[in-house]
């Protein structure tokens, strides 16, 4: 059901280009050149729809200036970089309520790019082999005494891409400093560096072998019950002998295991992973211009200290990326662990204010789409973008256009 646009774009914004111009302009011919799933003919159809005159929308007038602003619908796909701010929103909204007094760490753990091509042929089993090995190993150092001796809390969501767009697959995880004892009978804090005195979570060198190990040993069996599927260049690795050759090389390689310093303060925390969990693979503000099949745009390039450099993709090419991204139907990219799984979340994040001394949450009261946006954003969305200083009224709907297939050109913008 597609929801009305609730943020008014400026005239800049409007003539910014944008992921759903390139599909509309260029994804009729990538269509007829490539085969897709259905999970990604349905995400290109709905962005080259979204927030255009195919989807219906309102007109708003300016209560001080009289301009009018159409506004059309949103397509909410959750590939799509328009539709990301209010669901990204309500989510911090439902996560404050579990935020504790405690230090949080950010842990990263990436897959070598070797298995990108078995990705690209199982995507759902190897992300879930992802989280898996992640979160078991953190869940296992967390219980060992000699680290800690606790059940953590743990938030992870996974990202499939680098700044390029080509894979790199990795999961971002938010795990508490400290823990809920084995019995439940008290909070045990996070260790400190006895040289700097600056708490710390885990040797993070020695999580890279254990992270290794589990996830090797859960491929391995995943191939033995014959749950990975080999085709085109891959095919190859259903032999036994040259998957062993596989499973070898990456033994033998180091994997990236990364942690970053502690956050400042538990809210802090949340608004930054929300811009994690409601991220897709390029927004449309990091695009520059989209001209004569060439797609323009800004990438960082962490290998030289962050530099900020430009990157021009054919069109097709950029398509091609973009659809690497795309995840399985109804595959879960934040998932949750330890006493934060969801069948225990809430007795036991109970249990760890108990512990800590802390306030139980306050309920937020049903915030209107207006309202969140203006209190976790700063966003004022009834005020008119012509003039800054009225605020705008509902005028009138903009009915859908006729049903068909989407659109082939950019959108109609408003004057």
């Amino acid at each position: 059901m597609c929801r009305p646009v609730c943020q008014a774009e400026s005239p800049a914004a409007r003539l910014a280009p944008t992921v759903g111009e390139i599909v509309r302009t260029y994804g009729d011919a990538y269509r007829a050149g490539h085969a897709l799933c259905p999970v990604q003919a349905k995400a290109l159809h709905a962005i080259a729809r979204c927030r255009t005159a195919a989807l219906g929308g309102h007109l708003d007038r300016c209560a001080h200036c009289g301009a009018e602003v159409p506004l059309y619908n949103r397509c909410d796909n959750r590939h799509c970089p328009q539709c990301q701010t209010l669901a990204r929103l309500r989510w911090i909204q439902d996560r404050e309520a579990e935020l504790l007094p405690v230090p949080y760490f950010h842990v990263v753990f990436t897959l070598p790019h070797a298995l990108n091509p078995r990705a690209q042929a199982n995507p759902a089993l190897i992300y879930c082999l992802l989280f898996r090995a992640a979160a078991d190993t953190l869940k296992a150092f967390g219980r060992d005494p000699k680290h800690l001796g606790a059940e953590l809390g743990i938030v992870m969501v996974l990202h499939t891409w680098g700044q390029t767009l080509v894979q790199h697959i990795h999961v971002h995880c938010i795990v508490t400093g400290g823990g809920l004892s084995l019995d439940g009978s008290r909070w045990i804090p996070c260790k400190r560096n006895p040289h700097s005195k600056k708490v710390f979570l885990f040797p993070v060198k020695a999580l890279s072998p254990v992270f290794r190990g589990k996830f090797l040993e859960a491929l391995q069996s995943a191939f033995d019950h014959g749950e990975l599927r080999f085709a085109g260049d891959t095919a190859p690795l259903a032999d036994p002998r040259e998957f062993a050759k596989l499973a070898t090389a990456l033994h033998e390689r180091d994997w990236v295991v990364y942690a970053k310093r502690p956050f400042a303060g538990p809210e802090q925390v949340i608004r930054y992973l929300g811009a994690y969990t409601h991220k897709v693979a390029i927004g449309n503000h990091r695009l520059i211009s989209i001209d004569d099949g060439e797609i323009r745009f800004r990438y960082k390039d962490y290998a030289h200290g962050d530099a900020q450099k430009t990157l021009t993709l054919a069109a097709d090419e950029f398509i091609r990326r973009f659809l690497l991204h795309i995840l399985p139907q109804g595959f879960q990219r934040v998932r949750y662990y330890g006493f934060l799984a969801n069948r225990y979340r809430e007795e036991k994040l109970a249990r760890c204010r108990e512990l800590l001394g802390a306030e139980p949450p306050t309920e937020n009261a049903d915030e209107s789409p207006a309202d969140l946006l203006q209190r976790i954003a700063g966003l004022d969305v009834t005020r008119c973008p012509v003039c800054h200083r009225g605020h705008l009224f509902r005028a009138g709907a903009l009915a859908e256009a006729a049903r068909g297939p989407p659109p082939t050109g950019p959108p109609e913008r408003a004057p």
